[in-house]
């Protein structure tokens, strides 16, 4: 019904647009053939040059228009009366032409003997002007209404499925399905052929916005229908590609079901980022959409100071008006801004992993090389344990390890296949066989050794943080566990045990690989082993100091507190904090809610 209602009321509006902005005149050449068969009736093409004139001018013309067909169809009436030779030719055969003095011309023609017998001749009519003119107006609002109706649900099934509107005349996925439509409807077809069908870009753009206004609507009538009102709001900001900042926001909030609900409500523009505007913008989405601020409860950014600075970010400003909107930064994103630490800290780890990244690049432009590739497997009479070449994932740090293992348990075959593709005349060669230079260094087996086994670790952390079973005691447990871990491999014993794993392959290696040495460095003297060990702490240091910035937050410690209350059944004195909470029946309550 709500979306009935909506076409409904884009109908109702776009028809009364086109009944201020048609021109008038097709409704009489639509009934009355008389009109337009008359020789000083106003053209098509006066008709147009005058509707291109002011508002003002063309109400007085139309109003002008319809008394003078009215006082024309009454007059030839009059004709056949005694009347008939008495009455002005102007109103009766030669057409009223003297727009400029038309009201006074009119005034003194109502007293005439003539316009009266008319009068009373068309009052007795059975079919009189006006009938015919309502007739003719009704029917084109049906059909327009009818047309529109298709439009509107061509527009709102497309934005449905995600697919673009627009294109080149004619050839755009709204006017092919339109055309498709037409085929079973005559009236939609007539409609498509007119110069105004509101199928424009400026008329789909209004209809997206009136059914977009509606959906956000509907979200926050559903969240203040609540019995507690209770929401969290998490805004992120990007540029977009003219280079204007826009921030986005979305509400969560759980229903009548205790299911929860994560709605995107749209995007803003701003002029800065500071957290003052942030919170300004975030505020000003609030009061917009009829939402209290009392019953804000949560705040989700990412870890930048304008978002999560203690004093003057976002979060902070935020919690002075609403102490209970606790501030969390995603524990997902935050062991992958952790990974990307690390691997940044070190740059033996940052340069092998870029290589990775080319290689994974040219697997996947190069089609040639992938070729080579496989064929290269097939002769190894192993190509069920060829495994693809990826490009990293720029943005995901803890995605990484699948690339990573790729490469080194193919090692030889990368090599190889390389070495094939910089012998050809390929416009790669060139890039193949710099790419084979650098990854037959030693050290470059070093690093992704040593980012293997970081980045293995982060991403088993993020993948349990994803987890729809998580809860804010496991996320800080398995952090925790991690976190441990890492302590235990800062010791010498495990660093050698990976170098010594990456010398192996390089000894192992058919392809000439260079051995782990050190660079031409005038300040060290001594072996390989020692010169890469602080590369191998430098990377732990790191990882550690950013478990405790990262998950370290007092918001961690408040939610924990809830959430044991509802799994263990005993009152916390937290409940004290939320005026929606009540000892006494959370007392009777939560034995209930277990033991379910």
């Amino acid at each position: 019904m709500a979306a009935l209602a909506l076409l409904e009321d884009i109908a109702n509006r776009a028809i009364r647009r086109e009944r201020v902005f048609r021109d008038r005149a097709d409704f009489f050449a639509h009934d009355d053939e008389w009109l337009i068969s008359r020789p000083n009736v106003l053209s098509q093409g006066e008709r147009q040059k005058r509707t291109s004139g002011r508002a003002a001018w063309w109400s007085v013309k139309h109003r002008v228009q319809v008394q003078a067909a009215a006082v024309e169809r009454m007059e030839r009436e009059s004709l056949k009366s005694s009347f008939g030779k008495r009455v002005d030719a102007a109103f009766v055969t030669e057409g009223f032409r003297n727009r400029k003095k038309a009201l006074e011309k009119f005034a003194a023609h109502q007293k005439t003997h003539s316009h009266r017998h008319a009068v009373t001749v068309s009052a007795q009519d059975s079919n009189p002007v006006s009938v015919q003119l309502s007739s003719a107006w009704a029917k084109q609002q049906e059909e327009a209404r009818h047309s529109l109706l298709r439009i509107v649900s061509s527009v709102q099934y497309l934005a449905s499925q995600g697919q673009a509107l627009r294109g080149k005349s004619g050839s755009g996925n709204l006017d092919q399905l339109l055309k498709l439509r037409s085929e079973d409807d005559p009236v939609l077809k007539k409609w498509l052929t007119r110069t105004t069908n509101y199928t424009s870009w400026n008329a789909q753009n209004e209809i997206l916005n009136v059914m977009s206004n509606t959906v956000i609507r509907d979200i926050a009538n559903t969240i203040r229908s609540l019995p507690i009102q209770q929401f969290s709001i998490i805004v992120d900001g990007t540029q977009d590609i003219s280079g204007a900042e826009q921030e986005s926001i979305c509400l969560r909030y759980v229903d009548h079901d205790l299911v929860p609900h994560e709605e995107f409500i749209g995007l803003y523009v701003m002029s800065e980022t500071t957290g003052q505007a942030i919170a300004d913008m975030a505020t000003d989405v609030l009061v917009r959409l009829n939402l209290p601020m009392a019953g804000l409860r949560g705040q989700g950014y990412d870890g930048a100071a304008n978002m999560a600075g203690k004093y003057s970010g976002a979060q902070a400003i935020l919690r002075r008006q609403q102490p209970l909107a606790l501030y969390v930064h995603c524990g997902a994103h935050c062991s992958n801004l952790i990974t990307q630490a690390a691997c940044s800290a070190s740059p033996l780890i940052r340069d092998s992993l870029f290589w990775v990244h080319q290689l994974g690049v040219l697997f996947g432009q190069s089609g040639k090389f992938k070729a080579m590739f496989a064929d290269i497997a097939t002769t190894d009479n192993q190509p069920e344990t060829m495994r693809t070449l990826k490009p990293l994932c720029p943005t995901r740090w803890t995605v990484r390890g699948t690339a990573i293992t790729a490469v080194l348990t193919q090692y030889d075959r990368v090599l190889c296949s390389l070495d094939k593709m910089a012998g050809s005349t390929s416009k790669s060669a060139a890039g193949a066989s710099g790419l084979a230079e650098h990854l037959r260094k030693g050290k470059t087996v070093l690093g992704l050794t040593l980012a293997s086994a970081v980045v293995g670790e982060l991403e088993c952390l993020n993948k349990s943080l994803q987890r729809r079973t998580q809860t804010v005691s496991g996320m800080l447990a398995a952090v925790d566990c991690v976190r441990s871990s890492f302590q235990e491999k800062q010791n010498d014993q495990h660093y050698v045990t990976l170098f010594e794993k990456a010398n192996a392959a390089v000894v192992k290696s058919t392809q000439q690989i260079q051995p782990i040495e050190v660079p031409n460095a005038r300040h060290f003297s001594g072996e390989a082993v020692d010169y890469y060990r602080v590369e191998y702490f430098k990377v732990l240091d790191t990882v550690d100091t950013h478990f405790a910035e990262r998950f370290d937050q007092e918001s961690f410690k408040e939610l924990q507190k809830l959430e044991n209350m509802l799994l263990t059944g005993q009152v916390d004195d937290v409940v004290d904090q939320y005026p929606e909470l009540k000892r006494g029946v959370l007392a009777v309550e939560l034995p209930l809610f277990k033991s379910k």
